[in-house]
């Protein structure tokens, strides 16, 4: 089962930084607004002033993810993690600067304040990292948010990991096992004969297994990362044969000594998902916010059409979690359902493999309503899925959620499930009038083995051209 200490210390991190940040330019505003020999050449109110650059610092915080200061291989070599600490804030000090210039009101009351603000942001950036670690390393002494591993194979490299995690209070890692012959390992570590009997034993409280050698019989090494995939436990293997296994590759240094290759199913870990869900909360609250007369007036005008305003329907996220997705009504209430099901009431069996195969798209659909219609023309009907998104249910972008029926049908179910469905998506934008089921279950597994965040802002800018243009609708 998947420990979640390395996420929620980032958050911890996101936090002391925010904190950080907002002192430091707080600081800033103090020393030369108070302390400053020369008058300052701008009159601007502390608390406009504070409200401006609360609203700079989710930004910021982005910025900070996007340059892997929320990455565990950062963010535990502390001379790596400093340097990267002075670029961020060299970066978020400039985009800020960049802001007051083309802002019509005034932010700073003196030109100083942002070299004020830079300086005491980095030393209080490294000041909070030093607390942070301070922090990490006293829980870790009191057995908190310590990762359980497996180790496979019995090598020398084995030998070296055992060696490197024998405090667990200072690594944050405890060997609870290994597979493999008693060759280099003590005996105060429990053996296995099989990787199945140690999965058996450890069950829930295995949190990582790295694999130091490969099995002649491949279905031996299969079993162990489907096991690892499936089951939400971290994997790494230990580079020493060419034989690489098919996902999401990242060649780390384990302790700054031990290459280690780690097998994702999705680079959509780490920061990345904490900058993700960040964005994802930012963007829907403006769009509500911005939307809300537009979803009053479609509420009104599409009751009288459909008999109901909302469409609610059980789907699937991020490792299989089910939720209510909400749009706005398009269809006859009568048809709800899977198109299978609502093709066959009516009579025409033959429409939902014509469905299917056009990916989830007929030309003139029998079951839509002509107000609906208009909002699948223009992609109105997705606009209540943004409280979906606020809620977390949701991304922004992401694999198309699926009706818990589409399991059966989709192949590499788990790796897509290994994300947070989307608003919107790659296949969405490739064409999905254009390109069969089969396809599009093809794209969102690259979208998953491939995330970043430029590819997000890719298929969202594709999506607001697919909406203007129409190209997009269903």
């Amino acid at each position: 089962m998947k420990n979640n200490a390395s996420f929620l210390y980032g958050l911890f991190l996101i936090a002391s930084d925010t904190v950080a940040l907002v002192l430091a330019f707080g600081a800033a505003y103090v020393t030369r607004v108070t302390y400053g020999a020369k008058p300052i050449s701008q009159q601007v109110p502390a608390k406009t002033y504070l409200y401006i650059l609360a609203t700079l610092v989710p930004v910021w915080i982005i910025i900070f993810a996007l340059i892997g200061l929320y990455n565990r291989n950062v963010y535990e070599k502390r001379f790596n993690e400093i340097g990267r600490l002075f670029v961020g804030a060299g970066i978020g000090t400039l985009f800020v600067v960049g802001y007051a210039y083309f802002s019509n009101e005034p932010i700073f009351p003196a030109k100083l304040v942002p070299v004020y603000g830079f300086i005491f942001t980095f030393i209080l950036l490294v000041l909070s990292r030093s607390i942070a670690r301070a922090i990490r390393r006293a829980l870790f002494a009191k057995g908190w948010g310590i990762s359980n591993v497996l180790i496979v194979g019995n090598t020398q490299a084995a030998k070296e990991l055992i060696d490197w995690l024998a405090d667990p209070r200072v690594s944050g890692y405890k060997v609870v096992g290994i597979v493999g012959e008693h060759k280099y390992t003590g005996k105060h570590i429990p053996r296995f004969s099989s990787f199945e009997a140690a999965s058996k034993k450890l069950g829930k409280n295995l949190h990582g297994i790295m694999q130091t050698e490969l099995f002649a019989d491949s279905s031996k090494n299969n079993e162990i990362l489907s096991y690892a995939q499936n089951n939400h436990v971290a994997y790494r293997f230990v580079p020493g044969n060419s034989e690489l296994f098919v996902g999401n590759i990242d060649v780390e240094l384990f302790q700054s000594s031990i290459p280690m290759v780690a097998v994702h199913q999705t680079a959509l870990i780490g920061w990345g998902r904490i900058a993700k869900r960040i964005f994802d909360l930012f963007v829907s609250l403006v769009l509500i916010i911005v939307f809300s007369p537009l979803l009053l007036i479609i509420a009104m005008v599409n009751k009288p059409f459909s008999g109901s305003v909302f469409f609610r329907q059980t789907r699937l996220t991020r490792f299989n979690k089910k939720f209510r997705v909400f749009k706005f009504r398009t269809q006859y209430k009568k048809y709800d359902g899977t198109p299978e099901e609502a093709f066959a009431k009516m009579g025409k069996p033959e429409l939902a493999q014509e469905y299917r195969a056009n990916g989830d798209y007929l030309t003139h659909d029998p079951r839509v309503t002509r107000f609906g219609r208009f909002l699948r023309a223009t992609s109105l009907d997705e606009l209540p899925q943004l409280f979906n998104i606020l809620k977390g249910d949701i991304s922004l972008v992401g694999p198309r959620a699926l009706i818990p029926q589409e399991l059966d049908v989709y192949e590499k179910r788990h790796a897509i499930l290994s994300v947070k469905s989307g608003l919107t998506g790659l296949a969405q934008v490739s064409g999905r009038r254009d390109i069969s089921f089969d396809e599009r279950r093809k794209l969102d597994l690259y979208y998953v083995q491939n995330w970043s965040f430029w590819l997000d802002v890719v298929i969202l800018a594709k999506t607001f051209w697919a909406v203007l243009s129409g190209r997009g609708a269903k």
